[in-house]
């Protein structure tokens, strides 16, 4: 089971220019989201994110390079999940339930609270709009010659968003987390995760197969 450590940097401050946080997260360890644990689903673009937070605020930024680039839905709590998607899971202590933040690589969120995969309950939109984005997309060619397009994607998420828990702070909190890059509706479809899962069809909501999250 993978272990990630959330570092507190008291230099962040949610109210800081997206652009800067952008740039302060760069300077954070990249985790890969590298485990395709279905071989009908082979391809494996490139896909990395770094997260750190200041207390009472979560910071992602996640680094995507991919053949193809999916971009249909706008609407928050749209299924996000069929586009170029990035997704944070995370349960918080040794609690059951989990929220589920799902971006495709626009910014579009849906996001999600409850115990399983079949007992979701969507979040109102006036929650999911205090999470801050930052999308910025460019195509590169790969080493081959092939043309990729390369997206990064940062967040910037108050614990408010966590609104089914009474929480102000996040430091020395742990809990369970997986992460994951997914596209359901592109040309190549694909389920990649943090941490590995063992399940015989792609299932993200698999708590139990979630790492271990400690926030500094």
């Amino acid at each position: 089971m993978q272990q990630l450590q959330i570092p507190f940097l008291p230099l962040l401050d949610s109210q800081m220019p997206l652009e800067e946080i952008s740039m302060l997260l760069d300077n954070q360890e990249k985790q890969n989201i590298d485990k395709a644990p279905w071989p009908a689903y082979s391809y494996v673009p490139s896909a990395k994110f770094s997260v750190a937070h200041s207390g009472n605020c979560l910071f992602i930024k996640y680094y995507v390079s991919e053949q193809a680039v999916r971009a249909k839905y706008r609407q928050t709590n749209d299924p996000v999940f069929k586009d170029s998607c990035v997704e944070f899971f995370i349960s918080f202590n040794q609690e059951a339930e989990y929220y589920n933040l799902e971006f495709n690589c626009l910014g579009t969120c849906r996001l999600g609270f409850g115990g399983s995969k079949t007992d979701r309950e969507l979040l109102p939109g006036k929650v999911i709009d205090k999470i801050k984005r930052l999308a910025v997309m460019h195509k590169t060619a790969s080493a081959n010659g092939d043309l990729l397009t390369t997206w990064q994607l940062t967040l910037v998420i108050p614990v408010e968003v966590f609104c089914r828990h009474y929480f102000s702070d996040l430091q020395g909190m742990a809990g369970k987390v997986n992460v994951y890059k997914c596209g359901d509706d592109l040309p190549h479809p694909h389920f990649l995760a943090w941490n590995n899962i063992q399940a015989e069809e792609p299932n993200f909501h698999l708590p139990e197969f979630f790492g271990e999250v400690q926030f500094a």
